[in-house]
């Protein structure tokens, strides 16, 4: 499937709505949104009302957003479980996607890997970016769900070349 990410501020629904038509007049299928705030969170409801494409939520950190996104009808979110915080509110995330059959996309960013991860590895190697997507996902399936994705990035492209081999190796989720 061919996927994008929109560019304008969530909070905008007309420019938002405007641009996925765009993206989908142009082979776009799947797309994706930043939220970052309660604003942008309760822009969705619009947008996905609107959208000729399957919403993605982005969501970092805060677990409310997650919940308000499930709420306006996304198809998916994006997040990394590690960063929303105490176990209960990945519980919450997870307990609302299982409801409504909606998969977790976990997206690890060589950028942005745990502290512990660079310190074990030196820097950000395909084995710590495959090591942080393994953490992520055993928290899923600690909680018994199965519907995830998982993405690896890295600017450095033979990186993600092998991290997606390694992972490839360790699990049979959608990559």
């Amino acid at each position: 499937a061919v996927q994008s990410m929109c560019s304008t501020d969530t909070r905008d629904v007309a420019a938002t709505v405007a641009q996925i038509d765009a993206l989908a007049a142009a082979g776009c299928e799947i797309v994706r949104c930043a939220v970052p705030d309660e604003a942008a969170a309760e822009a969705l409801v619009e947008i996905c009302t609107q959208s000729s494409l399957p919403m993605i939520s982005d969501i970092h950190f805060d677990y409310r957003l997650a919940l308000m996104s499930l709420e306006a009808g996304v198809a998916g979110l994006r997040l990394n479980p590690g960063n929303i915080g105490e176990r209960w509110k990945v519980e919450e995330v997870v307990k609302a996607c299982a409801e409504r059959a909606v998969p977790i996309r976990i997206g690890v960013n060589a950028g942005s890997l745990e502290k512990e991860l660079l310190e074990k590895y030196g820097h950000p190697t395909a084995e710590a970016m495959v090591a942080s997507a393994l953490g992520h996902i055993r928290v899923l399936e600690d909680l018994n769900y199965q519907e995830i994705k998982v993405s690896l990035k890295s600017s450095d492209v033979r990186r993600t070349v092998a991290a997606y081999r390694l992972l490839a190796e360790e699990v049979d989720y959608p990559l």
